[in-house]
């Protein structure tokens, strides 16, 4: 039987940083599986974007009774919403709902500010992606609906390389 861990979460402290990127680089090997190897080549986030965001507390974490982090929610607080910028969870913790936990985390840090939405940018086709955002209450936003933030973000994506044409901008809103 798989022995769930207690877990907890918390705001990122500076010795999670390297954990987090560790996190984030297994997480992109999964991207292998669906022929993505372009993001599993990808190098983790630089440790100096990593400590700056941890600095801002723009980063939660989940723990598990060791203390170590096994999941990562790191965002960008906007006017109107909470754009999440990456959610990962260790393969070994997967299926324990952990990244659904630490989006319910985020989205009381934005109630708490008077924001009443999440946003993100995800692959539509990858099972762990757009579909699993869907069945967190997350909906696709038209491309007709997408604000200047948003725009700004699918450009900035473009200019990067990435084929915006494979991603759709999604939504979800807090009561």
């Amino acid at each position: 039987m798989h022995h769930t861990s207690i877990i907890t979460f918390r705001l990122a402290a500076p010795h999670d940083a390297d954990m987090i990127r560790t996190i984030e680089f297994e997480a992109g090997q999964r991207f292998v599986s669906v022929g993505m190897t372009g993001i599993a080549d990808a190098s983790p986030m630089e440790l100096e974007l990593v400590r700056r965001k941890i600095d801002a507390r723009e980063i939660v974490v989940a723990v598990d009774a060791d203390e170590t982090c096994v999941g990562f929610l790191m965002f960008e607080p906007q006017p109107t919403s909470f754009y999440i910028q990456e959610l990962d969870v260790q393969t070994s913790h997967a299926g324990q709902r952990i990244g659904a936990a630490l989006i319910e985390q985020v989205a009381q840090l934005a109630r708490a500010q008077q924001v009443m939405q999440l946003t993100l940018s995800t692959f539509r086709e990858v099972p762990w992606n757009a579909p699993y955002y869907r069945r967190l209450g997350f909906c696709d936003i038209e491309e007709a609906d997408l604000d200047a933030v948003l725009i700004a973000r699918r450009e900035a994506h473009i200019a990067r390389g990435l084929d915006e044409s494979k991603r759709v901008f999604m939504r979800r809103d807090l009561i």
